[in-house]
């Protein structure tokens, strides 16, 4: 069975996880379940629940970290991950300037040392998970 962090949500067309290379806690990744390279290919009912499930999510997670907003990216192009997914991202309210906008990346990839315990990642993923189902 997965770890929390890894099926915060899963519906029919979307999996949210907690992104397990991080330095910065809270950063979520909405994850397509059909493979595909771009988001044209989404079918009707897979974009219907985009929106409103990035949404629901940003909310959860501004209340879960009290951060200042959410910053939403999608590229598919790593080697790893060739493959649709948003990634959903804190942007706190003392971020480093030189970590804001698409410098936020430099919390992505970093060392094992550096990164997120599971601990953390699981209890960041409970919080969301709980906001979720409520709302």
């Amino acid at each position: 069975m997965a770890p929390l962090w890894d099926c915060i949500l899963r519906t029919e067309y979307w999996d949210l996880v907690h992104c397990y290379e991080t330095a910065l806690p809270g950063w979520l990744v909405l994850v397509a379940r059909r493979h595909m390279a771009a988001i044209d290919e989404l079918n009707e009912a897979e974009a219907a629940e985009l929106g409103p499930l990035l949404r629901r999510t940003s909310a959860a997670l501004r209340a879960v970290t009290s951060c200042l907003k959410t910053y939403v990216m999608q590229f598919a192009e790593s080697p790893q991950h060739p493959h649709v997914h948003f990634h959903v991202i804190p942007r706190m309210r003392d971020q480093p300037e030189d970590r804001k906008s698409t410098l936020i990346f430099g919390y992505l990839g970093v060392p094992e040392p550096q990164r997120v315990s599971e601990e953390a990642m699981n209890a960041v993923a409970l919080q969301v998970r709980e906001r979720l189902q409520t709302n």
